[in-house]
């Protein structure tokens, strides 16, 4: 379905809050190859930032360059079509770097048709419309924090 956001994941039937929505399987991106290539492509809006360990013959054989320490991860599933939103926030996420998962969760129960939306952090790479609408800007990210409605 399409929102003025773009494309967006919305809820079939009404969900409890604390509900697991989604287990997204993630492809962890070579830092080289994301800068060279995935950066420049439309796929790169659609990424998250991932911490990254290189793989053991790569860390020996890099000598004294040292390898980045974050790049970006692919996430499967509907993981990567949530939408952000800070005010209307209602699905949290956790990554599981080990087994490369991000479990998506209900922050509180959602009616049916209700867009599913994530927070995509406060360094943002587009202008977020919702910023524009608060009556001043937060000095401080905890402050938005405490504008979601959340379960306890």
């Amino acid at each position: 379905m399409n929102t003025p956001k773009g494309r967006g994941v919305f809820a079939g039937r009404d969900i409890p809050g604390r509900t697991v929505i989604e287990i997204s399987p993630v492809l962890v991106l070579d830092p080289m190859e994301n800068e060279e290539h995935v950066q420049k492509t439309d796929l790169y809006n659609y990424t998250y930032n991932w911490p990254y360990t290189p793989p053991a013959k790569t860390a020996q054989s890099s000598g004294s360059k040292t390898p980045p320490v974050q790049t970006q991860a692919l996430i499967f599933g509907l993981g990567s079509m949530f939408n952000h939103s800070n005010l209307q926030q209602n699905v949290g996420w956790e990554r599981d770097v080990k087994n490369l998962l991000i479990t998506y969760t209900a922050l509180r129960d959602i009616k049916k048709g209700e867009e599913l939306c994530i927070s995509y952090g406060p360094r943002l790479t587009f202008k977020d419309v919702e910023e524009e609408n608060l009556e001043t800007s937060p000095e401080d990210w905890t402050e938005v924090l405490n504008i979601i409605d959340l379960i306890d």
